[in-house]
C-alpha cells in the first residue's frame, strides 16, 4: 500500500469513525448510565465485531449482500428493529445504574453482533473493500491479504479510540446528569438519535 493510499485511508477512517452513529451513541449512553468501566466492554466489542465484518467482506460476503436485495433488506430491517429496541430501553432510564440496574445494557457479544446489523459499519466495510482491497475492475488488488490486514489494524485503533472518547464524554457527564431529570432527558435525546439512525438505515 502506497503512502498516498495510506493517507487516504487514515482520512477516511477518521471521518467515518468519529462521526456520530449507533456505536458512538451507545458508547456515550452506556458510560453516562453505567460508568466508563462498564462501557469499556462495548468499546472493545465494536472493533472486534467490525474486524470480523471487514474480513468477511474482504472474503466475499460483501458481494453476496450487495448482490442479494432480500438479504440486504433483512440486515436493514433487523438493524433498525434493534436500534428501536435500544432506543425504547434508553428512553425510560431516569436513574443511574446504582439505582436502576435493570435498564439499558449491552453485553460484549451483543456489541460484536451489532456490527453485523449496523448499516454504517456495512457501508464502511464495503467502501474499504472496494477502494483498498480490490481494483477498479473488481479483481483483487496486489497483495489483498496484506491490504486487508493493514485496513483491519487501522480500523481497530480508530474504532476503539472513537468509541472510548465518546464513552469518556458520557462518563464525565455522570455527576451533572445525576441531578434532577437531566439523565432522563439526556437519555431521551440519545434515544431520538438512535430512532433517527433506524429510520436512516431503512433509506440507504
Amino acid at each position: 500500500m502506497s503512502a498516498a493510499e495510506l493517507l487516504a485511508l487514515l482520512a477516511f477512517a477518521t471521518a467515518m469513525s468519529f462521526s456520530p452513529g449507533p456505536n458512538t451513541t451507545l458508547s456515550t449512553a452506556l458510560a453516562a448510565n453505567h460508568g466508563l468501566r462498564r462501557a469499556l466492554r462495548f468499546c472493545l466489542a465494536v472493533p472486534t465485531g467490525w474486524t470480523m465484518l471487514m474480513v468477511a467482506c474482504g472474503l466475499g460476503l460483501g458481494a453476496l449482500v450487495t448482490g442479494m436485495p432480500a438479504l440486504n433488506w433483512a440486515i436493514k430491517i433487523a438493524g433498525a428493529a434493534y436500534m428501536l429496541w435500544l432506543a425504547f430501553k434508553l428512553s425510560g432510564s431516569a436513574q443511574l445504574t446504582q439505582v436502576d440496574a435493570a435498564r439499558l445494557d449491552v453485553t460484549f457479544i451483543q456489541g460484536v453482533g451489532l456490527q453485523f446489523l449496523n448499516i454504517k459499519a456495512w457501508m464502511l466495510a464495503l467502501t474499504l473493500t472496494a477502494g483498498w482491497v480490490v481494483n477498479a475492475a473488481g479483481a483483487p488488488a496486489a497483495n489483498p491479504g496484506e491490504r486487508l490486514a493493514i485496513i483491519s489494524a487501522v480500523m481497530v485503533v480508530f474504532a476503539f479510540t472513537s468509541n472510548f472518547m465518546y464513552a469518556l464524554l458520557g462518563s464525565l457527564l455522570r455527576q451533572w446528569l445525576s441531578q434532577g431529570a437531566r439523565l432522563l432527558w439526556f437519555n431521551r435525546a440519545l434515544a431520538l438519535v438512535l430512532t433517527a439512525t433506524a429510520a436512516w438505515m431503512l433509506t440507504v
